[in-house]
């Protein structure tokens, strides 16, 4: 599987819905969340015509991170929430990605901002090792 510098990434052998529950179950467990969804392939339709495999943007989201990084600077709003997304990219197939803080962190000078990241960099890397756990007791 080809991982993006700028990102995390698992496969689950799941359809779409399944594999977004998962992703919640994990990142509730490290007191995150998703915040928001965005069905690109409904829009994709709705807008363009276009018929796509089934496809969901992610704003993720940990408050007391999201806290941490606008008390350090709160024009880093633009960068909020954290983005995620989830394909199907054949049936019964998901795979997640997840952004990297660390991206965000190169962006800014500020100290704070960088020890904010990191935290949720470890947080997500646990969150990838519930995924992968979840992936291995899955399958037979």
């Amino acid at each position: 599987m080809n991982i993006p510098s700028y990102a995390f990434a698992v496969e689950l052998a799941q359809p779409l819905p399944a594999a977004i529950e998962t992703l919640r179950a994990a990142l509730a467990a490290e007191q995150m969340g998703i915040v928001s969804e965005v069905d690109v392939q409904a829009t994709l339709k709705a807008k363009l015509g276009i018929d796509s495999h089934p496809q969901k943007l992610l704003g993720i989201c940990s408050p007391k991170v999201a806290h941490a990084l606008l008390e350090a600077e709160p024009d880093i709003a633009a960068l909020l929430p954290c983005g995620g997304g989830a394909t199907e990219s054949s049936p019964g197939r998901t795979r997640i990605v997840l952004q990297d803080p660390r991206v965000i962190a190169a962006l800014s000078a500020n100290t704070d901002v960088h020890a904010a990241c990191e935290l949720a960099h470890a947080t997500l890397r646990r969150v990838l090792e519930r995924l992968n756990a979840a992936e291995r007791s899955a399958t037979p």
